[in-house]
């Protein structure tokens, strides 16, 4: 259950692992060794002249403890001709490291200096300062024994927040705002960021719940002086720390478990087996359980026997494991795309059907836990996108006519109305429940509601623009 859970990107990590820690498994194609073998076990041998196969195995055996075993986890497989290749590491400086910078560049004292480098170091990767005053007055005096004032921490963040990129340093939206927007109209005195600055300082409540015609009224602001200094503060960055790069970005890369090919009307499925390379039990393990099943039985050879038997088993093991791994995947996969061919030969997101996990289920006969696993992890690639596989789970429900249809349907046409709406009326959950039953679907507002909160569309005040 755990390899059906691993997706195809993390399944090659996993692999390489066990082959590590089991020198009894190996990868590639299997090959015949002939007669390689046959002289080394002559019983006509002498004992002293007779070769031990497990003496090319001593490093994955330890003395210590007679009774234990372990394995070795490195091996140096290069040679002196070998060519070897430094891996690139790409530096990226942070915006902190930017900020250090621009303080090295101010007259401050060695007291300010740290407590300047501190209050950088507590900026999170927005560039905002979420740690209060007085909590970092605590900090430096327990952590770095400095003993230094509120007033003298707000003096040294001051400085901070003169740096670019503009906004660095505050403490919440409505700060990062008024310090960028005060930066400009320094540099460029205009009624516009004057107006600007009154309506992110004195309204912000109001703008940020976008109720606009109070603004209007209650700043004398004419209607277009208002949209255009509005149109200013929609063009600040509220993330100044993320302009400039991050502390911990990453990069996620999704690589398809499956793919799915139209050809012609005959929908063609392949299993994606990159990162699955063939799998095999090594010949010199099973050669050294065969030569020493035979002859005189001792503890060392018990030993030996019971050490290399483990290491073959679990080896058969783990390859029966991926192999039915790759068995679960394709079947479930079959019967998702077998049950949503409609989708898949139109790429139509109203074509897909309701289906759950009980459907898959009963259709392949495996546990509902099963499909869970396989849905939740894996990610298929079609002509039309590539789509993790829950995507294609909905609930049902019925419309006028009779007929069962996925709520995604239902969300497809949700969507479709905010997208298309007027900008300046947008559509309140009375309005696109009205539309839905022009179209014989009769929902009820909160569940409308539901579907528009799961699509991560605001409500139609919040969507306003002017």
């Amino acid at each position: 259950m755990k390899l059906l859970q691993i997706p195809t990107m993390e399944l090659s990590t996993r692999i390489k692992e066990e082959i590590m820690q089991n020198p009894a498994l190996e990868e590639g194609e299997e090959h015949d060794y002939e007669d390689e073998t046959v002289d080394t076990f002559d019983d006509e041998q002498t004992e002293e002249e007779q070769y031990d196969p497990l003496d090319d195995f001593d490093d994955y055996l330890k003395d210590d403890d007679e009774d234990d075993a372990a394995y070795k986890y490195a091996a140096n497989n290069s040679s002196p001709d070998d060519k070897h290749y430094e891996t690139p590491i790409t530096n990226e400086t942070s915006f902190q490291d930017t900020l250090i910078e621009q303080l090295g560049f101010r007259k401050l004292d060695e007291k300010k200096r740290k407590i300047g480098t501190y209050i950088i170091g507590n900026l999170d990767d927005a560039g905002y300062l979420s740690r209060p005053i007085s909590g970092i007055a605590d900090d430096l005096i327990f952590t770095q024994n400095i003993d230094a004032t509120e007033d003298e921490i707000r003096e040294v963040l001051e400085i901070i927040q003169d740096f670019d990129p503009a906004g660095v340093g505050a403490t919440n939206l409505q700060e990062c705002l008024l310090i960028q927007l005060r930066r400009i109209e320094r540099e460029n005195p205009d009624k516009n960021y004057t107006n600007a600055i009154t309506i992110v300082d004195k309204f912000f409540e109001e703008f940020t719940k976008k109720h606009y015609d109070k603004i209007v009224s209650r700043s004398g602001m004419t209607e277009e002086e208002f949209k255009n200094a509005l149109n200013i503060v929609l063009s600040l960055n509220p993330k100044p720390g993320g302009s400039m790069g991050s502390t911990s970005q990453n990069n996620d890369y999704i690589i398809p478990d499956f793919t799915i090919i139209n050809n012609d009307g005959e929908l063609e499925l392949s299993l994606n087996g990159r990162n699955t390379p063939d799998l095999h039990v090594s010949k010199d393990f099973v050669s050294m359980l065969n030569y020493y099943s035979k002859g005189k039985d001792n503890r060392e050879k018990r030993e030996a026997i019971n050490f290399i038997k483990s290491k073959i088993e679990s080896a058969n093991w783990f390859i029966d494991a991926i192999k039915q791994r790759k068995n679960t995947l394709y079947v479930t996969m079959k019967a998702i795309m077998d049950y949503q061919r409609d989708f898949f030969l139109t790429g139509n997101e109203s074509k897909l059907k309701p289906m759950i996990l009980k459907d898959i289920s009963d259709k392949v006969g495996l546990d509902i836990s099963t499909i869970s696993r396989v849905a939740n992890s894996k990610y298929v690639q079609t002509a039309y996108g590539t789509f993790q596989l829950k995507y294609f789970f909905s609930e049902g429900l019925l419309n006028d006519e009779g007929e069962e249809v996925s709520t995604r349907e239902i969300k497809k046409i949700v969507q479709d109305c905010v997208e298309n709406e007027d900008k300046a009326n947008p559509l309140t959950d009375d309005e696109l429940t009205a539309i839905l039953k022009e179209k014989g679907y009769t929902i009820a507002r909160r569940t409308i509601a539901k579907y528009r909160e799961q699509l991560g569309i605001p409500v139609a005040r919040l969507r306003k623009v002017l």
